[in-house]
């Protein structure tokens, strides 16, 4: 058993009670535990929140120059420990270096957004309303918000949430994954040496206990969360019930429409890197090619070329272009796929359990390609969160959109044509919340806002953007009226405008 441990970040430093539970942190590439992990009971979460309430009113009421300067000095910081970053995201998720290092740049986007709030909180104004009378509207933090976040994108996610947060004068509590934990805390040590005042940015780890003490909490007034659907809908409606603003995204089943006039060369391409980058484990992933006939077979063909050129190996290799999944268990029910949609029909273009890879105990499985599946299928309902791209063949335009409609899912999707009306028609048709025109993975940039439709978003606001200042602040209008020298008395009659 290893002696690392990883601890919760309460108060500008490490925990330093005694864990009721651990759970083990594993190297997905050898299968081997590789630290333990602190789990909070609900008294540590409390403990965790009252340290938040706590630094609250200074925070509040810190100035915009002195919070953005804070900001700036966390994104210098971010940026000289990238590699740092990525190296410990890589030991814990298993995605390669690379990929591990993109999720850090795409997360300091929303950093250097939020060091930009001095101009997101301007409010407006209005002379004269009345007469002598002005109105003005401010935004104002809510007080202690809450992450929890998934373990696909350890510190990417998180920065979707606490830049934002804190940069509008909110204390934040982050639960991230128990499954890849090391990168919140060096965040949180990053934020110590930015300057960030004690109490104003925390973590705890832990599995549901650590959850539903956040959800449940009274001083919590807002919470973040990006996983599941279902869990999505729990933390949403668990949340809501306890008087919360909550923005719960959810699964995904991103469909990527090809017409018979695209680029095939483009779209492979664009299939095999959104479909088996950071092996499938993110809710942009392609996952279903819808392929408008007579493209499919041809179309097929060329996935199945540009898979088998694939390296799959450990994140610590520079060759490695794509790594293990998360635990083995996650590993064994995504193969278990495979096998159940050859079962209801499908055809395996590619058995990603044949692919080449690493020998050992390592949670291992290769590309795998599923062709002429159909939306009954396990395989296409369910989000299968892996490797594995789903073929679905269709004769029109009509017919793709008709399936695209009657997924319960609306997080991404993509269209490849080389017809701008085609391209326009189906962005103003679709029912999903972020669209790709000849891009497979249309995460939006920091300044825009990131979120589904359907089942695949629970509230009204997105993360990050204006929609994310919007969540973590509330608003006020303010009418003034400042007396002349002289002025009239009483008046008992209704006030009117005039």
């Amino acid at each position: 058993m290893t002696d690392a441990r990883i601890t919760h970040w309460i108060g500008g430093k490490p925990w330093s009670g005694t864990a009721e539970r651990r759970g083990d942190v594993y190297d997905p590439a050898t299968g081997q535990v590789s630290a333990q992990v602190d789990f909070a009971t609900a008294d540590d979460v409390s403990s965790a929140v009252a340290t938040a309430r706590e630094a609250f009113p200074a925070w509040r009421d810190t100035s915009l120059s002195k919070r953005s300067g804070i900001l700036f000095a966390f994104r210098e910081l971010v940026r000289e420990h990238r590699d740092e970053l990525a190296a410990l995201i890589s030991a814990e998720h298993g995605k390669v270096r690379s990929d591990a290092a993109g999720e850090v740049a795409r997360g300091l986007e929303v950093v250097e957004f939020a060091c930009g709030i001095p101009h997101l909180l301007k409010g407006g104004f209005s002379e004269n309303v009345s007469t002598r009378v002005d109105s003005y509207s401010i935004r104002q933090p809510l007080g202690v918000v809450a992450g929890i976040t998934p373990f696909n994108f350890p510190a990417m996610v998180p920065m979707w949430m606490f830049p934002v947060a804190i940069a509008t004068g909110n204390t934040f509590v982050l639960k991230p994954s128990e499954k890849d934990p090391s990168a919140s805390v060096r965040l949180a040590e990053l934020w110590r040496e930015a300057g960030l005042p004690d109490g104003v940015f925390n973590v705890v780890h832990g599995d549901k206990v650590a959850v539903d003490s956040l959800l449940a909490h009274p001083d919590v007034r807002a919470v973040s969360f990006v996983g599941s659907t279902p869990i999505a809908r729990y933390v949403y409606e668990t949340a809501t019930s306890h008087g919360k603003r909550v923005q719960a995204l959810g699964g995904a089943k991103n469909h990527m429409l090809v017409l018979p006039d695209a680029d095939l060369d483009l779209a492979a391409d664009a299939a095999v890197s959104a479909g088996f980058g950071s092996a499938g484990e993110r809710c942009m992933a392609i996952s279903v090619v819808v392929a408008v006939e007579p493209v499919g077979d041809e179309l097929v063909a060329k996935i199945k070329e540009r898979v088998a050129r694939l390296r799959v190996g450990p994140g610590t290799s520079p060759e490695s272009e794509m790594g293990p999944l998360v635990t083995r268990q996650h590993r064994d029910k995504v193969a278990s796929y495979l096998d159940g949609g050859v079962a209801e029909g499908a055809t395996l273009a590619v058995d990603g359990r044949s692919h080449p890879m690493p020998e050992g105990e390592g949670f291992w499985l290769g590309p795998t390609v599923l062709d002429q599946v159909r939306p009954e299928m396990t395989c296409y309902r369910d989000e299968i969160f892996g490797p594995v791209l789903s073929v679905v063949r269709v004769p029109s335009y009509d017919a793709a959109m008709e399936v695209i409609a009657d997924n319960p899912y609306g997080n991404g999707t993509a269209i490849f044509t080389n017809d701008g009306g085609a391209a326009r028609r189906f962005q103003n048709e679709v029912e999903v919340g972020m669209i790709g025109v000849n891009v497979p993975i249309p995460v939006p940039m920091a300044y825009y806002s990131f979120g589904g439709w359907k089942a695949s978003l629970f509230g009204d606001t997105h993360v990050h953007g204006t929609e994310g200042v919007h969540f973590y602040t509330r608003g006020k209008v303010v009418t003034a009226r400042w007396l002349e020298p002289e002025h009239g008395g009483v008046n008992l009659g209704f006030p009117t405008n005039g």
